[in-house]
């Protein structure tokens, strides 16, 4: 199973590490995932951290609900340390946008940006870390097609590299590995794998996010990888799929829309 139906009872996720969760950071919050994410999280109690590349993002932003902006480049330690500060939760959706550096790899977002923000979280004590990479990554390749893995090569690799260190960080920790992503509404059907070689296909950002940013909240994501598609998206045979009770009460997600 994918997973299951949220509970009723909102108390089946009190009593946790992160209840004293006031604010988290959404790190690439004018990308499309992050913007997602914004939507979200915006209905909640907690306060919203975005940071954007440009301070022409700024009103967007706050349009879409972040109480606080961090205007940063993430390939500058320092500014990744700024952004963190105070914040309990990080939740990166760090990517390089569509360039021949997909394919050459080299200095990318992807790595050392997201590494820089590791780093800074340490320091920071952030209480939990939840990364959004991609199917096609490490363990997964084999859900990409291999044309598709040799375009976005140099991005695969350096996903990897950051993977891995958030895995040796020591850090609270939820990876999770999508599929194609699509612009689609939110379906609520998602399939999800661990152990790599588990799924593939595509998904909806919306439910990307919605899953993102549940994981805090959910003690059986902690430290764990996860390939995520949606059923309607899905292919070949899933394998390896698990059956975690995602804490979608604790982020007050619209349970019509996020029936899993």
């Amino acid at each position: 199973m994918a997973g299951s139906e949220p509970n009723d009872d909102t108390a089946s996720h009190s009593g946790g590490e992160l209840d004293d969760v006031e604010r988290v950071l959404v790190a690439g919050a004018s990308g499309d995932t992050g913007t997602e994410l914004l939507s979200v999280l915006r209905p909640t109690d907690l306060t919203v951290r975005a940071t954007t590349t440009s301070y022409a993002n700024v009103d967007d932003l706050e349009q879409l609900g972040a109480d606080e902006i961090v205007v940063a480049d993430f390939f500058e330690p320092r500014d990744a340390i700024v952004a963190v500060e105070d914040c309990d939760v990080v939740f990166c959706t760090l990517g390089t946008s569509p360039s021949y550096r997909h394919t050459v790899g080299g200095k990318l977002i992807d790595r050392t940006g997201v590494v820089n923000l590791v780093t800074a979280g340490l320091g920071q004590h952030v209480s939990h870390f939840v990364h959004q990479s991609a199917i096609g990554v490490g363990s997964s390749k084999s859900g990409l097609p291999l044309p598709a893995r040799l375009l976005i090569r140099g991005s695969l690799r350096a996903k990897r590299d950051a993977e891995a260190a958030l895995g040796r960080s020591g850090l609270s920790y939820t990876i999770v590995r999508p599929g194609k992503l699509t612009t689609d509404p939110p379906r609520g059907d998602l399939v999800v794998g661990e152990g790599g070689d588990s799924v593939s296909g595509s998904v909806p950002r919306a439910d990307v996010a919605r899953l993102m940013a549940a994981a805090p909240f959910t003690p059986e994501a902690r430290n764990r990888t996860f390939e995520v598609v949606s059923r309607e998206g899905l292919s070949g045979a899933p394998t390896q799929l698990v059956d975690v009770d995602w804490a979608f009460d604790c982020i007050e997600a619209d349970r019509e829309r996020m029936r899993l």
